[in-house]
């Protein structure tokens, strides 16, 4: 037997003690999780916008368990109060953030220009950096689907539109409903009401009434709580479920209802951050991608409105129609938008306009 000289000895193990060292460093590193952070606008409980975004947040823990941690922060107001909430999720660690609403934009730009070495999104915004991706779906490809329903099923021919704030996704949406609504019923129109807020089921309740009050017999939103279908459930009008599936609030008003799906978006970026391929890109999908979805039809929807739905699903799905295709008028009865041309993006991205079929005027 070979002996080892007492120093030999505690050189060889001072070496070791290096060597596992150096070897459990990468393994622990390896095994912190992604610390990803989600901004948000209302409750989560609001069972609309915020409700599908959390659900998102959910799947990605389900998706990779130990291997991230998420953290929320809920009824963030725009403005001030988000660059805080988003810088002080940037200071403490956080990888990815999600800020989830429109007037996000700004304040998680300048956080995102002192924090380079963090990834951050913003929803329905249109200003990126390096480090700042954006994201969001074609909504108005489903309020598509929703005014084909309404135009054939009013009695009144007076569609209620309760709207959020007059920014150009709200403005499309409404535009969008109105024309698919008037391909097949030419006398209906939409009156909108403003309510200036995302979340506030009070306000919302009102609007709706007021607007059943007005003759409107189908009463739609861009708003985020089911208080409108509520109202709706209990004075014998229709309506359509904002975000989610809202039937559990309303199963005789509820017709159907656009779902905002995020989840599979949200995986795939955080696979991207943990796999370090992410980067910053914009995201704009629809129902052919999934991201824009339907619950069933409720039982009060006939057959060949059901089918006449479907129809235009299905044609935005495989091309042949886009809610935006020429001839469209405005609200003054001239041509915007030429037969055989369809509006671009940029557009769309950018309207302030009402379609015909629209009364009132436009909140500037």
């Amino acid at each position: 037997m070979k002996l080892i000289s007492p120093l030999r000895r505690s050189l060889l193990a001072g070496a070791v003690a290096m060597v596992s060292t150096l070897v459990a460093l990468p393994l622990a590193n390896a095994a912190d999780p992604l610390k990803v952070g989600f901004v948000y606008v209302g409750p989560i409980g609001d069972h609309g916008w915020t409700y599908r975004h959390d659900q998102g947040r959910l799947a990605i823990e389900a998706e990779f368990g130990d291997a991230v941690e998420t953290t929320y922060v809920e009824s963030v107001s725009e403005g001030a109060d988000a660059e805080g909430v988003i810088r002080k999720l940037a200071a403490t660690g956080h990888d990815l953030i999600f800020t989830t609403s429109f007037g996000y934009m700004n304040p998680t730009l300048k956080v995102a220009k002192q924090f380079p070495d963090v990834k951050f999104e913003h929803a329905t915004g249109y200003k990126r950096a390096d480090n700042l991706a954006t994201y969001s779906a074609r909504f108005y490809e489903g309020r598509a689907v929703l005014g084909t329903i309404a135009g054939m099923m009013t009695k009144s021919n007076v569609i209620g539109y309760i709207a959020s704030f007059p920014i150009p996704e709200v403005v499309r949406g409404i535009n969008a409903f109105s024309i698919a609504m008037r391909k097949v019923n030419p006398d209906a129109e939409i009156k909108v009401v403003w309510v200036n807020t995302w979340y506030d089921p009070g306000k919302e309740g009102d609007a709706a009434k007021a607007l059943i009050d007005q003759g409107a017999d189908i009463i739609t939103q861009h708003t985020d709580s089911p208080a409108p279908l509520q109202v709706a459930e209990a004075r014998g009008v229709y309506g359509f479920g904002q975000a989610s599936d809202m039937s559990q609030f309303a199963p005789k008003a509820q017709l159907t209802s656009i779902i905002d799906d995020w989840n599979p978006y949200y995986i795939e970026r955080t696979r991207a951050a943990i796999e370090g391929t992410w980067s910053s890109i914009d995201t704009w999908t629809g129902i052919k991608d999934g991201m824009v979805g339907f619950p069933a039809y409720g039982e009060s929807v006939p057959a060949d409105v059901a089918a006449a739905a479907d129809v235009v699903r299905d044609s935005i799905v495989d091309g042949s129609l886009h809610p935006f295709q020429g001839p469209i008028k405005n609200q003054a009865g001239e041509i915007v938008v030429a037969e055989g041309e369809v509006l671009s993006d940029g557009d769309m991205l950018g309207m302030d306009w009402y379609v015909e079929g629209v009364q009132g005027s436009l909140p500037k």
